[in-house]
């Protein structure tokens, strides 16, 4: 699974390594602990322009359906099994023509120990930006008037799979990791079969992982108001 993460970097040095065509305005400052219901920046293609529009965007963790009554749903939504996405009502649509791509430094991950749960910091050895699948949707608020630039809220949840590897001995989840190969196809909504993108990714993802690595850090990253650069040192 995947339920913290780290943006060590500021989102706008994405446009170049991701081609950004267009950055949104109140992008999130960087953070060493991102938690489900925190904004972080994604990268999208728009299917409103022809070609599609490759945008950087400002989105709540957590995917909020256009059919939810109201945004609590998201605070479940934060990770979908890649596995499952394309028959699950929650993740098929957003599948189907909105994915995205959540640009990060790493991410935190927790292994069962006899000692309790020990927090493990991921991330690539290059400290180049480790990319997560993603999908996204719009949600109107009912309760906003039309002219009201807040009724429309972005949302993303991250995708999941099997660990693999040394991975797999910290916990049997880890996030759908994305090439630079991979990510093209994944962003763009105009692919015939979204079954064939899906499972290139999953099966693109080992060779990604095989690349990352995992450091003991402390246990002060269980808490979501400590948020500084300590939390992703070595733990004593």
């Amino acid at each position: 699974m995947c339920g913290r993460f780290v943006v060590a970097r500021p989102s706008t040095e994405l446009v170049d390594f991701l081609d950004v065509d267009t950055i949104g305005e109140d992008l999130p400052a960087p953070s060493f602990n991102v938690a489900p219901t925190d904004r972080a920046a994604i990268v999208l293609d728009s299917i409103k322009t022809e070609p599609p529009t490759r945008r950087l965007e400002a989105a709540r963790w957590g995917l909020v359906p256009g059919w939810a009554k109201d945004p609590s749903v998201g605070s479940r939504a934060f990770n979908a099994r890649a596995e499952d996405a394309e028959h699950k009502p929650m993740f098929r649509a957003a599948l189907e023509k909105r994915r995205a791509i959540v640009p990060t430094s790493g991410y935190y991950e927790w292994q069962t120990t006899p000692d309790g749960k020990t927090p493990h910091f991921v991330h690539p050895a290059d400290d180049a930006p480790l990319l997560l699948a993603g999908l996204y949707e719009w949600w109107r608020d009912p309760a906003r008037p039309d002219d009201d630039p807040a009724r429309w809220m972005l949302s993303f949840t991250v995708l999941t799979r099997d660990a693999v590897g040394s991975l797999g001995s910290i916990h049997d989840r880890m996030p759908l990791f994305l090439d630079l190969d991979h990510a093209e196809a994944w962003l763009d909504p105009t692919v015939a079969n979204v079954g064939d993108v899906l499972d290139a990714a999953i099966d693109a993802a080992p060779s990604v992982a095989a690349e990352l690595e995992a450091r003991v850090v402390g246990r002060a990253v269980g808490n979501v108001r400590n948020n500084d650069p300590s939390l992703i040192e070595p733990a004593a």
